[in-house]
């Protein structure tokens, strides 16, 4: 039977580590692979209502685009990443960016709606590759530390493509039309295809793959679920990353319509709180870890997010606060996360590096999962108050923080799992 090995065992003796040279290229190919999801999903977003016309449906029929890709990412990741344990990184990788290609092509020729989605399905369980065979090659190549800290780095790359996707996909719709995006996004994933067949290696020798087919695999997710530290880490990083999914999902209507912002404002105020999580999670890997214990520098993220999430409940219920003081508190919101995801993310594939594309897929489908529940619960109680996204931003950051107590007991005194 397959068994979870401990934190901090080397995958291979016979894997490099990559020179500093070829650092920022892997930060590139990498975080490239993990925001081709992301960028698939938000530069589409301006093209909704202009695909629901032409193609003469109504909004719910083509928000089922939407929701094909979102169910093709969570089941991809799933397949896909265990099979990266068994074949390697590279076939998956490079056979998912290529069905992507197509499927971005046959979406730009799309005749009618029923085409475009199942394309949109097949387009999301191709780009799921990308996302989770990338965390499982950052954990091929690197341990503890150096891995924490490799996963901060991609954020650069990963957190900064959601902010610009919107505002460009508008753009492009100046210029074309929306079978015009998915000729960009067939381009994109030609470029991507072309770097990550250039510039990435194999990072899976073939005598630490594993075989066994679908038995093996169910008995390794079981291994890692089994593991107390491992499930605690992947329930506290998917329910922060549920949190930040709670303020993105409510954070729209209370800007505009409760708080009187314009489209403009809100856009900008989005735009900076994004980009202050992408500062954190840049200072979290090259000041915070190392310096501090990984647990501590968690713990800290939570607290705030958990402050955060207080004052905008207290804000919301007890005062007439504007505009200035709840979009002060959402960027304490979105922040911290920029600590908990890198963090969560490392501890968890510390916890297997012998079964890294598998962690992955759990982590991948457990946060975008718990993901996909935090817009319901910000949607409840109706669009005349902030309430509910206030109490869901604030009851998912206490979730996750007592996942972090309950699983991992960070008050034992032990040596950082990321510097074993």
């Amino acid at each position: 039977m397959p068994k979870t090995p401990q934190a901090g065992t080397a995958i291979s003796e016979d894997v490099p580590r990559l020179p500093t040279p070829r650092r920022l290229s892997l930060v590139l190919v990498l975080g490239s692979l993990t925001a081709l999801g992301p960028l698939t999903i938000d530069l589409y977003l301006p093209a909704l209502p202009q695909a629901s016309a032409d193609l003469h449906v109504s909004q719910t029929v083509t928000q089922l685009t939407l929701t094909a890709f979102m169910i093709g990412i969570a089941v991809g990741q799933l397949v896909l990443g265990p099979l990266s344990d068994t074949l390697g990184r590279r076939r998956p990788l490079l056979t998912g960016l290529t069905v992507y290609v197509v499927a971005s092509a046959v979406c730009a020729l799309a005749p009618d709606p029923a085409v475009l989605i199942g394309m949109r399905l097949v387009q999301g369980l191709a780009g799921a590759a990308g996302i989770v065979i990338a965390r499982a090659v950052v954990r091929d190549l690197y341990d503890g530390l150096a891995a924490a800290r490799l996963l901060s780095s991609l954020m650069l790359v990963s957190g900064t493509a959601p902010i610009l996707a919107p505002v460009l996909g508008a753009q492009l719709l100046r210029l074309t039309s929306w079978r015009g995006v998915f000729v960009t996004l067939t381009l994109l994933g030609l470029a991507i295809f072309a770097a990550t067949a250039t510039l990435l290696t194999e990072t899976l020798p073939t005598t630490h793959r594993r075989h066994g087919g679908l038995t093996t695999t169910l008995r390794t997710i079981r291994d890692l679920i089994r593991d107390r530290r491992f499930t605690g880490y992947l329930l506290t990083g998917s329910l922060g990353f549920a949190a930040l999914f709670a303020y993105i999902a409510g954070s729209s209507f209370t800007i505009q319509r409760i708080y009187g912002a314009s489209p403009l404002t809100y856009s900008l105020l989005f735009a900076v709180n994004s980009i202050g999580m992408v500062v954190t999670g840049q200072l979290n890997g090259k000041l915070l870890l190392g310096r501090f214990p990984s647990h501590r520098v968690l713990a800290t993220g939570l607290a705030v997010l958990g402050a955060a999430g207080t004052a905008l409940l207290l804000l919301v219920t007890t005062t007439h606060a504007g505009l200035p003081w709840i979009a002060t508190t959402l960027f304490f919101t979105a922040c911290p996360v920029g600590m908990i995801l890198p963090t969560t993310t490392a501890l968890c594939l510390q916890r297997a590096p012998l079964a890294a594309g598998s962690a992955s897929a759990l982590l991948g489908t457990t946060q975008f999962l718990m993901g996909a529940l935090a817009p319901a619960l910000a949607g409840l109680g109706g669009q005349g108050t902030a309430l509910p996204m206030a109490t869901s931003v604030l009851g998912l950051a206490l979730a996750a923080s007592g996942s972090f107590l309950a699983f991992c007991r960070p008050w034992r005194p032990t040596a950082d799992p990321l510097a074993q």
